[in-house]
């Protein structure tokens, strides 16, 4: 009886390579002054925040080669308690600034809801995205 012949699944692929290391912090919930109008003023609000940054290709073998998700929340609750802010746009901007002081920071994206803000909607909000 003759062996079995060798397969292989990809027999032309190239070696597999990292195209990136992505990490996110999603559903964060804060209390914050924000908020334009008159009832909005003096009171926290929930924000629900999400932050997804991209690191690029480079390898990850401690915690000191990527970001720390405690990092990104940290940033969230510093801006938070630094004062009223105005615009949920206003906090996603500072936010996604405080990420890119990392410089292994290619892209960040900042997604922040506002619960409870319009009725009818789940939560409105903003999103945006900075890159290098």
């Amino acid at each position: 009886m003759a062996p079995f012949p060798t397969v292989t699944a990809f027999p032309n692929a190239d070696l597999p390579r990292r195209e990136g290391l992505i990490v996110f912090v999603r559903g964060l919930s804060i209390q914050a002054g924000i908020g334009i109008h008159d009832h909005e003023q003096g009171r926290f609000q929930t924000l629900v925040i999400d932050v997804t940054l991209d690191l690029g290709p480079a390898p990850v073998d401690r915690l000191s080669d990527t970001v720390n998700y405690e990092t990104i929340a940290e940033a969230a609750r510093d801006i938070a308690r630094s004062g009223h802010v105005g615009l949920v746009e206003t906090f996603a901007e500072r936010l996604a600034l405080a990420c890119l002081d990392d410089v292994r920071v290619r892209a960040v994206t900042v997604r922040i809801e506002k619960p409870g803000a319009l009725d009818g909607a789940v939560a409105p909000g903003c999103e945006l995205r900075y890159v290098r």
